[in-house]
């Protein structure tokens, strides 16, 4: 796009259904590289990928040329198709519908990045429910707790 210039940084957290711990450490990584595969396929810039068994977090500069909503389908259902093709998971692998996205600006990539870079130590100090919701506050953004996750039902 000529004449287009922008600088939009997405902090992406997508949640495995149920909140199973089926993303195992010896995949993982993998799992990392595929999906900085699907984000660069498609234009975007990796700064940060990490999570837990249940639970993943990316940082990426986002190109305007895609919709947030596309871009994480993709991402879901691709990863999904893989890591159930190769499978890795002992049952069948599926992402929780639903995400949460939200933006930062260039002065505060650094201190994101970090934080996700952190996330195994990270969680062994805070539950994911009290990160997700702490995040959620502090973007002011309401919440049904009934609607957070599936498996608190």
């Amino acid at each position: 796009m000529a004449n287009t210039y922008t600088q939009i940084h997405i902090h992406l957290i997508m949640v495995v259904e149920s909140r199973e711990s089926f993303i195992k450490r010896d995949w993982e990584i993998q799992l990392h590289k595929y999906i900085t595969g699907i984000l660069q396929n498609h234009g975007h810039k990796l700064i940060a990928i990490n999570g837990t068994s249940d639970h993943i977090h990316i940082l990426f500069g986002m190109r305007p040329n895609q919709a947030l909503s596309d871009l994480v389908r993709m991402i879901k259902s691709d990863s999904t198709y893989w890591i159930n093709q190769n499978k890795f998971s002992l049952g069948k692998f599926s992402w929780q519908k639903g995400y949460a996205a939200f933006s930062y600006s260039k002065s505060q990539i650094l201190s994101v990045a970090r934080y996700i870079e952190n996330q195994k130590t990270h969680h062994t100090i805070v539950k994911f429910i009290d990160e997700y919701k702490k995040i959620l506050d502090d973007f002011n953004i309401h919440y049904d707790d009934w609607y957070l996750f599936e498996a608190d039902k």
